[in-house]
């Protein structure tokens, strides 16, 4: 009998670590295998080189988690990337006819942090005050950030200036650990708290949760929904930082294109229900890496970089099943 119990006891704690912690098993499998079909796969230096390059958009991801589980989407972030991006090379690029900078640096990242909050503000009003459905709106608001960049760059890629205190922000690296992935942890390292240990993160589970319910128990939906937009909107400002600092350019027809479609599917695939009132931003990050890996190994076996959508298409329905699944 006490067997039995034991027994019991470990099919329902494995039932638990697997619910929760699912991802993190399917991450480790993807390791080994992919480590088998391209030993080279493994070495430390392609290890960190996939940590820098998915940290953009994992750390839009980051942002994006809250969004979704308080039951809404963003559609806009890639243009918004751009945008604020765009504000960022143009002011950087400033110089004084001595050729130093003609301000700080941190003046144009202060601006390109205010312009992409400002739009994830904008998503927050129309959509709340309006009452319009976020997936329209988000999508309205990219295609105007997207036009107005192409029209401020006029459609051509703009030069910034290329100097260390800048470019090492994307290129850099501490203890050989790229920043870009340092920034995208630290950051969710904050958020994650926020999320779990603050008012507002259980608002932001009980509006995605039942919004109804929400409402009349007293949090102030509009107001909730309108900071996670900011939120996102912030989080894609400092990913436009690192990506604008990788290259010291930016391309108005390019820059951003699709970083929220990838975005979306890292935080699905990291467990977060579409549905909202459910994620966890751990899941994010193994997403955003497991995409990142996918990438990484679509390039080692020379496979064509045209299938890369039916692979994150797949990708993204296998994730959705196993939500459906745990339901």
């Amino acid at each position: 009998m006490e067997e039995l119990k034991r027994r019991n006891r470990f099919i329902e704690l494995s039932s638990k670590l697997w619910k929760n912690y699912s991802i993190v098993v399917v991450f480790f499998v993807i390791l080994l295998i992919c480590g088998i079909a391209a030993p080279r796969f493994l070495r430390p230096n392609n290890l960190l080189n996939i940590l820098r390059n998915t940290s953009i958009v994992g750390i839009i991801a980051i942002g994006m988690t809250f969004v979704i589980i308080a039951g809404g989407i963003d559609l806009s972030s890639g243009a918004t990337l751009a945008t604020s991006g765009a504000a960022l090379i143009a002011l950087q690029k400033l110089v004084t006819e001595a050729g130093d900078p003609a301000m700080p640096l941190i003046i144009p990242i202060v601006v390109c942090l205010t312009i992409s909050t400002g739009i994830g503000f904008a998503n927050g009003i129309i959509i709340t005050k309006a009452k319009l459905p976020p997936f329209i709106v988000t999508l309205a608001v990219g295609i105007i950030a997207r036009s107005v960049v192409m029209y401020f760059c006029r459609g051509a890629t703009i030069m910034g200036n290329r100097i260390p205190t800048f470019t090492n922000i994307g290129n850099g690296s501490v203890f050989s650990i790229p920043i870009p992935f340092i920034v995208a942890i630290l950051l969710a390292v904050i958020l994650h708290v926020i999320l779990t240990r603050s008012k507002f993160g259980t608002y932001v589970f009980a509006v995605g949760g039942n919004e109804n319910a929400a409402r009349y128990s007293g949090i102030k939906v509009d107001r909730i929904k309108i900071i996670t937009y900011m939120l996102v909107g912030f989080c894609t400002g400092v990913a436009a930082v690192i990506e604008m600092s990788r290259m010291a350019a930016v391309a108005a027809t390019s820059s951003g294109m699709q970083y929220e479609f990838e975005a979306i599917t890292a935080v699905i695939v990291g467990g977060t229900s579409l549905n909202g009132g459910k994620g966890r931003l751990v899941g994010t990050i193994v997403g955003f890496i497991i995409l990142g890996i996918v990438n990484n190994m679509m390039i080692m076996l020379n496979i064509s970089p045209y299938l890369s959508g039916a692979v994150k298409g797949a990708v993204i329905l296998f994730a959705v099943l196993l939500q459906r699944r745990d339901r």
